[in-house]
């Protein structure tokens, strides 16, 4: 069933055109193991790595924000909240960390930008324009490999394996990604929504991906 969910995904790929969703917000309105947003790319190797995304969610349970699978490693790169409500989990290459004391007030939207570098393995996150700490994960193995990149679940197999009670519920929008680490700068652009360089992996701008399930397109509130 994984694999068939993932064919039928790399075929959906042949037709996707780049959307500008300028204005838009990725809703997910219920609990399931088969909702989620597979987002499309060419690029297959990545030595750095800086995700941004917003979302809201009043779920206090723990859920998957973006989980990017390779064949060999299925927690390529994973941004996940536990349970706990001040934890984000972060995974690199199979390995992983916590990022503690944050906040996540419900109703919220929230900005998260994550980076990671396989040179020294360091990694960060901005959580509403505040930097953490960084915390090494795994270093000296880039991330390789033809990228199944997930949003609102987290895959325990290539493409596949999702868990309900992982899932998230909630809006996720504004969704960037680039090949490299990107400045404090442009990450305090991001937060700001202002004239920051759109990311050359993922960009919410000109976006490729498949819908999976009851997942919605709507309006922006903020933008509205």
């Amino acid at each position: 069933m994984e694999k068939l969910l993932l064919l039928t995904v790399l075929l959906s790929t042949c037709f996707a055109e780049p959307i500008d969703l300028m204005g838009k917000v990725f809703v997910f309105s219920k609990e399931s193991k088969v909702d989620h947003v597979s987002l499309i790319t060419n690029h297959t190797q990545f030595n750095e790595v800086t995700v941004c995304l917003r979302f809201l969610t009043d779920v206090k349970r723990n859920y998957a924000l973006f989980s990017l699978s390779t064949a060999s490693h299925f927690n390529d790169l994973v941004l996940f909240k536990i349970n706990s409500e001040d934890v984000i989990r972060m995974h690199a290459v199979d390995g992983g960390t916590d990022f503690l004391s944050l906040s996540f007030p419900p109703n919220t939207w929230h900005s998260m930008c994550a980076t990671w570098r396989s040179d020294n393995g360091l990694a960060q996150l901005w959580v509403d324009g505040v930097p953490t700490i960084k915390r090494f994960i795994k270093s000296g193995q880039p991330i390789r490999g033809s990228p199944s990149t997930i949003l609102g679940q987290e895959q325990d197999s290539y493409g596949g394996g999702f868990d309900a009670d992982q899932s998230f519920i909630g809006m996720i929008g504004k969704v960037h990604m680039w090949n490299y680490v990107i400045p404090d700068s442009e990450i305090k652009r991001y937060v700001k929504d202002r004239y920051f360089t759109p990311g050359n992996v993922f960009n919410w701008r000109s976006l490729d991906y498949v819908i999976a399930g009851q997942v919605y397109v709507e309006d922006d509130p903020d933008s509205v």
